[in-house]
């Protein structure tokens, strides 16, 4: 049997023997090489931690399991959380798995509708927020403090403590350190889990922290953040913070389905932009890759090639074969 995320990990968690550890088997997500775009970014080793793999297909499922977990120890009976979707759907899966409410807080019209759907069906009660994801995020932490909602976003430190874990597979997998961590940056909350990792193994290895150019209006709906919540978390850690705008993002989105067959969300290839670039310096680089591709069907429909009508003639399949790979 896999273990969960907080056996793998419990000493290095806030948890304790008396813990309800709440898992869908998240963690230990694959590491994955990519040969042909580390050809084209000049870069001997380029590697791709795949966190769409986690139970709800993003990596908020590393942090949720701990910052969960915690809140049933802790006798809490409803989690709630402001969310452009990740969160949502993590939040509803572990609050399901553990017999608590979730309410999911979104900024109304802006959110992916797999998304929504998925959260819906994971029992959520989701209210749209007139306003922005900073609007929701303020009315939940109002909410939160006054004591009859547990707060799971990730200005909840346990979510740090889970997510900080991806960065301990990473260096036990490459037994070693590589020589930059490249990643999205939203609220900046996953960022400030990896400085917080390093420090504690230790190591002193550059994070590369990549914004959409356009924060309030960017496609990539998952990093549609105008302030994160982390900036200053981000800032002391020493990260550095580059920015994509959205035709980068879906040029480097595309490539990496194309030519390496890893289907993610826009907002998942931000790392990979500074990357593509040239803008991270080592030999041997991580990006991680953020959530699955089918977290936001509608901007795949938007930007991949579309199909096209052949008769149910062998020739006329090749020769239409032929004509797409031109």
């Amino acid at each position: 049997m896999t273990p969960s995320l907080i056996e793998r990990y419990r000493n290095r968690l806030p948890v304790s023997a008396s813990t309800p550890v709440v898992s869908l088997g998240e963690g230990s997500t694959p590491l994955l090489p990519a040969p042909r775009l580390a050809d084209s970014a000049g870069v001997r080793e380029l590697w791709l931690k795949w966190e769409a793999s986690n139970p709800t297909g993003s990596y908020k499922d590393r942090g949720m399991t701990v910052a969960v977990s915690r809140a049933l120890e802790r006798g809490a009976e409803a989690v709630l959380c402001a969310s452009t979707g990740n969160t949502a759907a993590s939040a509803a899966a572990y609050a399901a798995r553990a017999g608590l409410q979730a309410v999911v807080l979104t900024p109304e019209g802006a959110v992916s509708g797999a998304k929504l759907a998925q959260t819906r069906m994971l029992g959520a009660t989701v209210l749209e927020v007139r306003g922005s994801f900073d609007d929701a995020l303020r009315a939940a932490q109002e909410l939160a403090d006054r004591g009859k909602h547990v707060l799971v976003n990730s200005l909840n430190p346990d979510r740090r403590e889970g997510q900080k874990t991806a960065v301990f597979e990473v260096v036990e997998e490459l037994g070693g350190p590589p020589d930059a961590f490249v990643l999205p940056y939203g609220g900046g909350g996953n960022t400030a889990s990896y400085a917080q990792a390093l420090a504690e193994l230790g190591l002193e290895v550059p994070l590369v922290s990549v914004e959409a150019s356009d924060r309030r209006r960017t496609l990539a709906t998952a990093i549609r953040i105008g302030e994160p919540a982390h900036a200053s978390s981000v800032e002391s850690s020493g990260a550095r913070v580059l920015d994509a705008d959205d035709d980068a993002l879906v040029d480097a989105w595309r490539r990496l389905a194309e030519e390496e067959g890893l289907f993610c969300e826009p907002s998942s290839a931000a790392g990979l932009v500074a990357v593509l670039r040239g803008d991270v310096a080592g030999e041997r680089l991580v990006v991680t890759i953020t959530g699955h591709g089918l977290k936001d069907p509608a901007a795949a429909d938007r930007y991949a090639p579309p199909p096209v009508a052949v008769p149910a003639d062998p020739e006329a399949i090749v020769s239409a074969s032929a004509a797409r790979k031109r």
